[in-house]
């Protein structure tokens, strides 16, 4: 696994979890030049769609962000990162993106974030 910023270097336990499960959940073939900059990136611009679609937003009381109730197209969600990673120069492709998307859902299952449906 490559760190390639400080950013991820920098990530607090409960992210470097996240991101280290989902390389994990990435078949081999699937992981050939995806790093985890990219792994938080999608998962940046994850929680930038959710935000406007209304689904994720600051509570203004403890400026933790907080999911709310509602459904996720995960086509359009994919649409939206695949693009923004793609402005970004980044050579990502969207099964990668699917498979992150697969792997942080699995993530949430099994911490309890999510219920499985």
């Amino acid at each position: 696994m490559e760190n390639n910023t400080i950013e991820t270097a920098l990530m607090e336990p409960d992210e470097r979890e996240l991101v280290q499960f989902i390389m994990k959940a990435i078949p081999a073939e699937d992981r050939k030049g995806l790093t985890e900059d990219d792994i938080l990136l999608v998962l940046d611009l994850m929680d930038d769609f959710l935000e406007e679609q209304g689904l994720l937003r600051e509570d203004p009381e403890t400026g933790e962000m907080e999911y709310l109730e509602g459904d996720v197209d995960e086509t359009e969600q994919l649409n939206y990162v695949l693009a923004a990673m793609k402005e970004e120069g980044r050579t990502i492709t969207g099964v990668q993106i699917q498979l992150i998307q697969d792997a942080e859902l699995q993530y949430g299952i099994k911490k309890g974030y999510y219920e499985e449906s």
